[in-house]
């Protein structure tokens, strides 16, 4: 049976059509500017597609820049961030959902208020911990003040309040302890929920900027967002060899969402529903 076509079909489908078109040109902009030599990178009329590739951009940014070691820097700092923030979220989140102990309903509220601090409020005292702890300049220093994300926390209490009660109870009965309870029975129901965090942790985590700025000073310990912003200190007209390391700095973002879209889009679609 054929779709009857309405006005507001096709105003939605244009609609669609033309937010698409404004939110991945600057993308495809970036790409194929990483392309283009620095004439054509600024030439006008601009070339909407490169009339002469060349990997120039790329053979300067690796080679006259340590753009591949900021590279895996930012891969470690996400990579590490998201792994520990998935497993505290996923225990705090568990414990807050289904067990009952004193200053239960305070803590929560004290997560659900943190939320909305924003991270300058606190920097001060993080930056003085973080100098305390001799972790300056270094991995650790951006790593740790993110471990604790009150969205993640929230996020899983979400997820885990789906967990039944029966099953608990009948782990607690068959002799299990917390920790294998935890393992075994919560974390399969609560997956898709762990795959959620983990995309936004890891894109939150590569995207801050801030962060990392106030955190890292040495070169060679800096971030590919904070590598490519020296870039355009120290070059700001070299269009071409800028956009090189936009571009360098987005695939892994692109990737991770495009691999992990399917469990993004399950855990969103099971966190609206309870019950």
């Amino acid at each position: 049976m054929k779709k009857k076509i309405t006005p507001f079909s096709i105003f939605s489908i244009t609609s669609l059509g033309i937010l698409t078109v404004i939110f991945v040109f600057p993308f495809y902009w970036i790409m194929t500017g990483a392309f283009k030599s620095q004439g054509d990178a600024i030439k006008i009329p601009p070339q909407w597609w490169p009339e002469a590739p060349t990997l120039e951009n790329f053979e300067k940014l690796l080679i006259q820049n340590p753009a591949g070691q900021w590279l895996l820097n930012s891969i470690l700092i996400a990579g590490l961030t998201t792994l520990a923030v998935c497993l505290t979220s996923s225990l705090a989140g568990y414990v807050l959902a289904k067990k009952r102990f004193y200053g239960q309903k305070m803590l929560f509220s004290i997560f659900i208020m943190a939320m909305a601090l924003p991270k300058q409020v606190i920097i001060v005292p993080l930056v003085r911990m973080i100098s305390f702890l001799n972790m300056h300049d270094s991995m650790m220093a951006v790593i740790l003040p993110l471990i604790g994300w009150p969205f993640g926390v929230f996020l899983m209490k979400q997820f885990s309040e789906n967990v039944p009660k029966e099953l608990l109870e009948s782990a607690k009965i068959d002799g299990c302890n917390e920790l294998r309870t935890f393992s075994n029975i919560v974390l399969p129901i609560v997956k898709p929920g762990v795959a959620s965090l983990a995309i936004f942790t890891f894109i939150n985590t590569w995207n801050d900027y801030f962060m990392q700025l106030v955190m890292l000073s040495s070169r060679d310990n800096l971030t590919i967002s904070l590598g490519v912003a020296t870039l355009q200190a120290e070059l700001s007209t070299n269009y071409g060899l800028i956009m090189a390391g936009a571009a360098l700095a987005a695939v892994p973002i692109v990737t991770v969402f495009l691999v992990f879209q399917k469990s993004f889009t399950q855990g969103i679609t099971m966190g609206a529903v309870k019950g």
